[in-house]
């Protein structure tokens, strides 16, 4: 019998799509192995597009868009300056596109940021580590360590229905960062800083690390994988803080 038919007895066992869900909470190290050997991405990425799209429908019928863009709008000195029937308008316009904005957003967005991530990652750890990845089990990493976003927009919508409506902050929902704690006219590049030392991120990270150690253990230890992501992460957050500054 070949060894593609018959499954060594030293073999860890594979994990199913369901069971990798579970497992990456409960036991990543294994439910990584199972990802790098058999990769699959499908069910976490529909898992995080309905958790987003379930945070755009909950917070739209229980706040409200054009609550939000009214606060939104407050602090926007080129909107305020225009004459009150003209803001309006713009209110207008944006309360009716804010929901199309937040679907798109949780449905294409989330896949096309996972591929991103992915493909930046792929990147890194083949030419920075000799890793050597293929894109499909990135692809499933990413998907899968991105799964305590899953209970961050769960918890975000039970804040939703419990928290009073006027005080519901859709860009921190659960406060999981210190950007939550800032005063509204906080300089921008002071919250684009805060609110990325998030505590889901973080564990993301870790997940990340767990996850691209298990694609090539002997070469790559956890400590070097979780720096690596960690190096990438501080890179992107440096970047985004820079726009956030030249923009402001």
């Amino acid at each position: 019998m070949s060894s593609t038919s018959a499954a060594s007895p030293d073999a860890a066992p594979e994990v199913g799509a369901l069971g990798r869900i579970a497992g990456v909470f409960f036991s990543p190290e294994q439910t990584f192995d199972s990802i790098v050997r058999r990769p699959s991405w499908v069910l976490p990425v529909i898992l995080l597009c309905l958790v987003s799209c379930g945070v755009t429908a909950s917070f739209g019928s229980r706040v409200g868009w054009r609550t939000f863009m009214q606060k939104q709008l407050e602090s926007n000195s080129r909107v305020q300056q225009l004459p009150p029937d003209k803001q309006e308008q713009v209110i207008d316009q944006q309360t009716k596109l804010a929901p199309a904005i937040g679907y798109i957003f949780g449905t294409v967005g989330t896949f096309i940021f996972v591929l991103i991530a992915a493909g930046v990652l792929f990147g890194v750890f083949n030419y920075f580590t000799g890793t050597k990845l293929s894109f499909g089990a990135t692809v499933g990493i990413v998907a899968h360590s991105w799964l305590p976003y899953v209970i961050a927009g769960l918890l975000g919508i039970l804040v939703i229905f419990l928290k009073d409506p006027s005080t519901a902050d859709l860009r921190n929902l659960i406060a999981s960062n210190p950007g939550a704690f800032l005063s509204e006219d906080s300089p921008k590049w002071l919250v684009s800083l805060l609110t990325s030392l998030d505590i889901f991120t973080f564990w993301v990270l870790v997940l990340q690390g767990i996850g691209f150690h298990a694609a090539n253990p002997k070469k790559l230890t956890i400590s070097k994988a979780f720096f690596t992501v960690l190096a990438v992460f501080i890179i992107f957050t440096l970047v985004k803080v820079g726009i956030a500054a030249a923009f402001s």
